[in-house]
């Protein structure tokens, strides 16, 4: 095979294995999701998903820097706009964007 056609098989065959990957448990649990401990699953796993993310950005935090202001003062705003919206996405984007922008500055 030549070089291209090698590239565009493997592509391939990764985009296949990714979507069969990500679409495999809705086909095996399409009957299922009614049940209990699924439900719980389903109310339970992005709050927990979030946490560890949080716990994972400020591990490595100096808090005795005065740059950690601009890490508490994102995570204080996304709070804040969860609290008031309850859309994680936007809550999210918002502390993502404040961040990047002190940051910046």
């Amino acid at each position: 095979m030549a070089d291209n056609s090698y590239l565009i098989v493997f592509i391939l065959v990764m985009t296949v294995a990714t979507v069969t990957t990500r679409l495999l448990p809705f086909v095996i649990f399409q009957k299922q999701s009614k049940h209990p401990m699924m439900s719980y699953i389903a109310k339970y796993t992005p709050p927990m998903i979030m946490s560890i993310l949080v716990l994972y950005v400020l591990k490595n935090v100096d808090f005795t820097s005065p740059t950690s202001l601009n890490t508490i003062f994102a995570i204080v705003v996304t709070v804040v706009v969860h609290i008031w919206k309850k859309n994680s996405l936007l809550s999210i984007f918002s502390g993502t964007f404040l961040y990047m922008y002190l940051v910046q500055q």
